[in-house]
């Protein structure tokens, strides 16, 4: 039903569209002064689809992270768009780039090295709502333990620092940050992949839960194809730096026709066990 749902939105103009992106980087030789160029995303076309979860799969190395940060607009492309909204937004500067920061935000993996350890809980999820002049004073400490409590956090954990949370309450302290300026896209980058199943399961039902509240749309970067099969509507595949297949989530996992798909698929593990334990309501 979630794919049915996702097909029909995909009628809808994409919230994202890329054409012709590449990226590269130029490194030395640890002995030698000879330069090395690596391709870390080549030629690469996509749409992501309004209020889908759309997953970049592939492995460590195939250059899903260099082309999250491109989306994002933390780093800017050599060649190719990014329209976002309609609007080509890849060479954007000052004022205009500064006008989307808030609508587009990335979570990363590693959460503990994310948040800045001196911030309390409500000042990290504050911050971003202070800088943009959107609250002050006693009010931004409201909407902090407003987010915290949407996100399932107590408000009463308002004055914790990070390292006082588990990795699963870090990643709900990140969610509750990027949430609060209210984007219409949300990169993960394998922001799940640090967290044992029970705890992915229900940061994934609390993903599913912020998307029908806020309309969010979802970029997940992952290589674990059992998240995929869970949650995905759409499924981009990357091979050193390509997308090298694309297509609804049952399309691509049920019928894969490149061959670097198919290795992912066999290396899958199954999660389905931690999601029953989340539905029989257990909770970290």
């Amino acid at each position: 039903m979630r794919t049915e749902q996702a097909v029909k939105r995909a009628a809808k103009p994409a919230l994202v569209r890329v054409s012709g992106l590449s990226k590269q980087y130029v490194q030395r030789g640890a002995f030698s002064r000879r330069k090395f160029v690596i391709d870390a995303v080549r030629e690469v076309d996509l749409e992501i689809q309004p209020r889908c979860l759309t997953a970049l799969v592939g492995e460590s190395g195939s250059g899903k992270s260099t082309l999250a940060r491109c989306l994002a607009l933390l780093e800017r492309p050599d060649k190719g768009e990014i329209w976002f909204e309609g609007e080509e937004v890849s060479r954007q500067r000052g004022r205009e780039l500064a006008s989307l920061r808030p609508k587009i935000q990335m979570i990363f993996q590693d959460s503990a090295g994310a948040l800045n350890p001196r911030f309390s809980a409500a000042e990290i999820i504050a911050e971003p709502l202070e800088i943009q002049r959107l609250a002050s004073g006693h009010q931004l400490h409201k909407r902090a333990c407003e987010l915290m409590e949407e996100v399932g956090l107590s408000p009463d954990w308002a004055d914790r620092r990070p390292l006082e949370f588990s990795g699963g309450q870090r990643q709900r302290l990140a969610i509750a940050r990027a949430i609060a300026l209210q984007p219409a896209f949300l990169i993960l980058d394998e922001s799940l992949s640090k967290l044992d199943l029970i705890t992915q399961a229900q940061i994934l039902q609390l993903l599913s839960d912020l998307q029908t509240t806020h309309a969010l749309t979802y970029l997940l970067i992952c290589h674990d194809l059992t998240l995929v099969k869970r949650v995905a509507d759409f499924v981009l595949v990357m091979h050193h730096g390509k997308i090298v297949e694309r297509g609804t989530r049952q399309d691509v996992l049920s019928s894969p026709q490149h061959v670097h798909t198919r290795h992912l698929l066999s290396s899958v593990r199954d999660l389905e066990s931690a999601f029953r334990e989340v539905q029989r309501g257990e909770r970290s």
